[in-house]
C-alpha cells in the first residue's frame, strides 16, 4: 500500500457520526453498468482530497459510515478492519463495499 493514492471526502451525517468516502483515482468520474446494477463514481460525490492509502486506512477508523470504491479503496477497508473481503460486491469487476457501523 505504501506509496499509493485515494481520493478521500468526509461528510458529517449526524452529530457525531463520519461518513467516509474513499474511491481509486482511475476510477473518479465513471460510471459502470452490469445488468440492473450502476456503479457511479461521480466526482461531486467522491472527488474529495488525494490522500496515501495509509492516511485513507487511518481516516476509515473515525468512521461510523463507509462508501468504498476500487481495489486501493478496499484494501484500506479490509487493513483497517472494516471490511471482509468475502463481502465486496463487483459491478464490471470494479470492487465495491459500504459499511454502517451502529
Amino acid at each position: 500500500m505504501a506509496g499509493k493514492q485515494v481520493f478521500l471526502k468526509l461528510y458529517k451525517v449526524r452529530k457525531g457520526e463520519l461518513m467516509v468516502v474513499v474511491c481509486d483515482c482511475d476510477l473518479l468520474g465513471k460510471k459502470f453498468k452490469e445488468d440492473k446494477l450502476v456503479l457511479d463514481i461521480a466526482e461531486d460525490f467522491y472527488g474529495g482530497e488525494r490522500v496515501t492509502t495509509e492516511a485513507a486506512t487511518d481516516t476509515l477508523r473515525a468512521a461510523s459510515v463507509a462508501n468504498l470504491v476500487g481495489e486501493e479503496a478496499i484494501r484500506c477497508g479490509i487493513v483497517a478492519g472494516l471490511i471482509h473481503e468475502d463481502c465486496v460486491m463487483r459491478v464490471c469487476g470494479v470492487p465495491h463495499a459500504q459499511f454502517v457501523l451502529i
